[in-house]
């Protein structure tokens, strides 16, 4: 039996655990708290702070897996290189995850090395460096964390008085022990694009249709597949997550991000696992679920083709206060009640204001149209309250 230990266990763990466990695997889930949605169907558990490397050494001598799978940021990722040099695998590698981490090392990787198409950008490490970076990047512009996750700490600079803001709100936001941002130049984007890629040790580099996506407060609110996107640009993108994932080497799905422009693709970012965006496929758009996939690649099973299975979309449902308690949900009746739909509950045990408690889902055929299920799944999302 494969032994694997899962660094950080959200909603997006949750279900590869639940793809992991069908393919005979026995995981270890472990996060900052208790009761996470991944430890609720794990074979056990483990709560420590993620970024203290002696807490991640005894994890690893306790359990001693075969992988590794990080999930979140927040994590001592030099440490992950210690444990790949004594043969524990790394998903997908430990330098994956150290340069995807860190928003610097991944855009300096691409920009710089690569040659990828990316916005203009700079670093800044105290406000009066930002300052200095916004005068030579110009307004407007984005400021984000080196490391954080789900939009936090990202906002966008709009006038000179929103610097000082936007300082504060990333340090908010960041996660980990080291503050720096990125500021980067707005690209004037009509829309956004996750392109699921699959790297195999016994098979080719492999793509999933692209899905589209909507943010706000810099976290995702809806995606659907497939994103409408000209065959050429397509191409290029494809092109550009081939190259990046090939310099980052390693098996596993990642969530490669573009913005699409009236003058062609940028490459945007870069996740190595399963991206949030991607929940859209838990509506049966592909044969294989982006945690299936995730879960074939990282145990080596062949994947012999992903196809287009039908239409959807998926919605949030949001929390609208905090709270420690485990919270209830209200109105699944009345989200059970529509045709070709459904929804999936995360479990989080606590809420806060915009947290993600679960996701709206509708799908059709392959001529389904995508504005009418985008309605529907945010009509599911929409009956659920999180009290």
């Amino acid at each position: 039996m494969r032994k694997i230990v899962l660094l950080g266990s959200g909603e997006l763990g949750k279900e590869l655990v639940i793809s992991l466990k069908r393919y005979g695997c026995m995981v270890i889930a472990v996060d900052s708290y208790n009761n996470a949605p991944a430890m609720q169907v794990a074979d056990d558990r483990e709560v420590i702070n993620m970024l203290d490397g002696d807490a991640l050494r005894k994890v690893m001598d306790k359990h001693r897996p075969d992988f590794i799978i990080p999930e979140i940021e927040a994590i001592r990722t030099e440490k992950l290189l210690e444990f790949e040099n004594e043969g524990i695998t790394v998903v997908p590698s430990a330098k994956a995850v150290n340069f995807t981490m860190d928003r610097k090392a991944i855009r300096d990787l691409a920009a710089k090395e690569l040659g990828l198409k990316t916005a203009n950008y700079r670093y800044a490490t105290s406000a009066d460096t930002l300052r200095k970076a916004v005068e030579d990047i110009g307004i407007p512009c984005v400021v984000k964390p080196l490391m954080s996750s789900s939009g936090k700490g990202q906002s966008t600079i709009k006038t000179e008085e929103d610097i000082a803001k936007a300082w504060k709100y990333a340090n908010e936001g960041a996660r980990g022990d080291k503050m720096e941002v990125i500021v980067e130049e707005f690209i004037p984007f009509e829309s956004e694009i996750t392109l699921l890629t699959v790297t195999q040790s016994n098979g080719p580099t492999l793509f999933c249709p692209p899905i589209g996506h909507r943010q706000e407060r810099g976290d995702y609110q809806e995606s659907w597949q497939p994103a409408e996107v000209k065959t050429e640009w397509l191409t290029e993108a494809q092109n550009m997550a081939d190259k990046v994932t090939a310099e980052l080497k390693g098996n596993g799905l990642w969530g490669v991000e573009f913005f699409l422009t009236k003058s062609g693709v940028y490459f945007s970012e870069l996740s190595p696992r399963p991206h949030d965006t991607g929940m859209v496929t838990l509506a049966g758009t592909q044969n294989f679920s982006e945690f299936e996939l995730h879960a074939r690649a990282i145990l080596g099973l062949p994947i012999p083709k992903i196809r287009l299975e039908r239409n959807g979309a998926n919605a949030v449902i949001l929390a609208s206060k905090e709270s420690t308690a485990w919270p209830s949900y209200t109105g699944l009746e009345a989200a059970a009640n529509f045709d070709y739909a459904d929804f999936k509950i995360f479990g989080k045990p606590t809420t806060r204001p915009y947290r993600r408690m679960g996701v709206g889902l509708a799908y059709g055929d392959l001529n389904a149209d995508l504005d009418e299920l985008r309605k529907k799944a945010k009509q599911v999302a929409d009956c659920i309250k999180v009290n």
